[in-house]
């Protein structure tokens, strides 16, 4: 399935998607260091019965940026298991697209266009598509239905287009709402892990 993401939204919708989108990264950057942690730990055992249920090893995730919900104390408990971790790195030709690379040390990262942190892009490091098995993603907002609204550059819908991954979306409290206002390119999650 090819994701099209060239087909105009309403006005009405647009605006509602920047508006939530604002409001929920501002609700993001007022919780606390201790609010923050205290929801890095919180997704730590039902992430682990997720991955245990799907007998995953490789497993993709994000480095938490501007006040997302962090996995790195689930990724380090994870590492501890032997599990195969992978982080997103733009594209370097194909614009947002991603690439999946192995993550293995925080000395080999670098900072993107966005000042997101990824892996230094090393083709041997790739992992194809089709071999990840589950990937955690992060959101600025999601729904009680399982939507997740992102930060609006299409990476993860594209993704999640390509291939059928078990994703998993993290997210703080705060940053559920009823119902999103949905673009026909947003991809649905297969599950969503809230953060207490």
């Amino acid at each position: 399935m090819k994701l099209h993401l060239t087909t105009p939204l309403s006005s009405d919708i647009n605006k509602q998607r920047q508006a939530l989108r604002a409001e929920m990264r501002q609700k993001r950057a007022l919780l606390t260091l201790e609010q923050q942690q205290q929801s890095a730990q919180s997704i730590i055992a039902p992430a682990l019965e997720l991955i245990e249920r799907y007998q995953a090893h490789h497993l993709a995730f994000y480095l938490p940026f501007q006040g997302e919900i962090s996995p790195l104390p689930l990724i380090d408990t994870l590492r501890q298991q032997g599990k195969a971790i992978y982080l997103p790195v733009l594209h370097p030709f194909s614009a947002h697209q991603l690439l999946f690379l192995a993550y293995h040390s925080e000395k080999a990262l670098e900072q993107n266009r966005f000042g997101i942190w990824q892996p230094k892009l090393d083709v041997r490091n790739v992992l194809p598509l089709n071999a990840l098995e589950m990937i955690f993603v992060p959101l600025v907002a999601c729904d009680k239905l399982g939507n997740r609204l992102g930060m609006g550059g299409g990476f993860y819908d594209r993704t999640l287009s390509q291939k059928k991954l078990i994703s998993v979306g993290l997210a703080h409290r705060c940053q559920q709402v009823e119902q999103l206002p949905l673009a026909h390119w947003d991809m649905p999650l297969t599950h969503l892990l809230i953060g207490e």
